[in-house]
């Protein structure tokens, strides 16, 4: 929606207009609890004082372990608590991995567009407002099911980014970590007036200019800072990418580690992942920017581990952003707050393939017992050496493999940046160079939203049209990825 279009529809909400992001975006344990709502969640009243008037839902898979970790998810402008929770792919995560989850909701007695007030210092600011009812949302949540303090987690989408931004800042001390997608940094308004601003181009600080809105959200705290994922469409015409680079810089400074990433790859949905490692030589920061995605949050429907959600508006078919997060913030390992875990073994290399084999070979990592062998997101061996031979494979086709260390107490470490093994053999791979709209005439791509994806990889191609050209790879036959650096047959 082009910002002209937006204001005019400001105009018409009245008092809450310049709340942006149209897009898309402590009482007892003892507290009633209605019935489950649709979807699965279940509300929870009498939570707290709730000074920011918000409703709070809830969901945990059965069964579920004292100490394990928390996640609050943060929807954007109109949306609800249960359409953040049919389609962002959470729940599954939750069952697999065994944590619980809160699901804040905001409503149009708050925000006629029911946005998430990130903007309002009456809102957004340690002991105030929706904050303030956020955290005795998790206060309650870690009484009732016993959570981890050290494992809570906080994401949203848009206005829900926002708010996520600030919750960070102004409680460092709650939690772990965080995931902005599509979203603002900390503080980046502190008005109504100023809100549009943000969207469409954020103040041009320096990082510790960004960095100072973050300490001053809590004077005097010192640390630990939470570990901060950051992801961002390069097409989003709401919240402009600008946002995820202040973002960036803003978390960067307050780590004390600088702007340039310590490793960079490429991820499914033509994603590109920067990680931004702490002293110590884990992961603190990590973007992911999209190519071609607008705004909303990135989901990859499908029944895979590394597969979620479902699409519907501003959940955007590209890659499970959800999946990624999660392993960033160590869920899938049970780490305690991601602070503890072993760092990605280097030098993942592929030395050897044959039509149904490949082999790795990758750095040893101090203090590792042992090591973990994911292909295409799936665990296939535990090898004790940093050698392995993965067999059984399927002649012509590519595998992808990441590595992690293990340490003596069977705690999985952060994984290693992807490598890429095509094996030997099958049918001969072939390229084909033509526009978008060519390629999907020609079967080799479909649309969906407007955009065109590669059969196969389902890799975003960028808008459907006739001015976007691509060099698609088919290897096996029916799937294709993209090719544009080169196409080796």
């Amino acid at each position: 929606m082009r910002p002209s279009i937006l204001r005019r529809l400001f105009r018409r909400v009245a008092s809450t207009a310049a709340l942006a992001l149209v897009a898309a975006t402590l009482s007892t344990v003892a507290a009633a609890r209605p019935a489950a709502a649709a979807g699965g969640l279940e509300q929870v009243t009498g939570f707290g004082t709730n000074p920011g008037n918000l409703q709070m839902y809830e969901y945990a898979p059965a069964g579920l372990p004292a100490n394990a970790p928390l996640v609050i998810a943060l929807h954007g402008c109109t949306q609800t608590a249960d359409a953040y929770y049919t389609h962002s792919g959470w729940p599954k995560y939750a069952d697999l991995w065994g944590f619980a989850m809160v699901f804040p909701q905001t409503t149009s007695a708050n925000n006629a567009l029911s946005c998430f007030g990130w903007f309002d210092p009456a809102e957004d600011t340690r002991g105030k407002g929706e904050a303030a009812s956020i955290v005795q949302m998790v206060e309650y949540a870690k009484q009732q099911y016993g959570s981890d303090a050290r494992r809570v987690y906080v994401t949203g989408l848009s206005a829900g980014g926002g708010m996520t931004a600030d919750l960070l800042a102004a409680y460092p001390d709650v939690f772990a970590g965080g995931s902005v997608a599509s979203g603002l940094p900390a503080q980046c308004a502190t008005s109504q007036s100023a809100a549009s601003g943000c969207q469409t181009g954020p103040q041009k600080l320096t990082a510790a200019q960004w960095g100072d809105k973050v300490r001053g959200s809590y004077p005097g705290y010192s640390g630990p800072w939470p570990r901060v994922a950051i992801w961002q469409g390069t097409s989003d015409y709401t919240v402009y990418p600008a946002n995820a680079t202040a973002l960036r810089d803003q978390w960067t400074d307050v780590w004390g580690i600088g702007q340039t990433p310590s490793a960079t790859d490429t991820l499914p949905g033509n994603t590109t992942r920067s990680v931004y490692n702490d002293a110590t030589g884990k992961p603190a920061v990590a973007t992911y920017s999209v190519s071609g995605m607008g705004h909303g949050l990135a989901v990859g429907p499908g029944s895979g581990t590394g597969q979620c959600g479902s699409t519907a508006a501003y959940f955007l078919n590209t890659i499970c952003s959800t999946y990624y997060t999660g392993v960033f913030w160590g869920l899938d390992r049970g780490t305690p707050g991601g602070g503890d875990q072993l760092p990605a073994p280097s030098g993942l290399r592929v030395t050897a393939i044959t039509a149904n084999s490949a082999s790795l070979s990758w750095n040893a990592v101090p203090g590792a017992a042992s090591y973990t062998v994911h292909r295409n997101g799936t665990k296939v061996a535990s090898p004790t050496s940093t050698t392995y031979t993965d067999t059984g494979l399927t002649a012509g086709t590519a595998y992808q493999y990441t590595v992690t260390a293990v340490d003596g107490s069977g705690t999985p470490g952060t994984a290693s940046p992807q490598v890429t093994a095509t094996t030997t053999g099958g049918t001969p791979a072939q390229c084909f160079t033509a526009t978008n709209y060519a390629h999907v005439t020609a079967g080799r791509a479909h649309t969906t939203g407007g955009y065109t994806y590669a059969n196969g990889s389902n890799e975003n191609m960028g808008l459907y049209n006739a001015f976007v050209t691509h060099t698609l790879r088919e290897s096996p036959a029916g799937h294709f990825v993209i090719a544009d650096s080169g196409c080796a047959t």
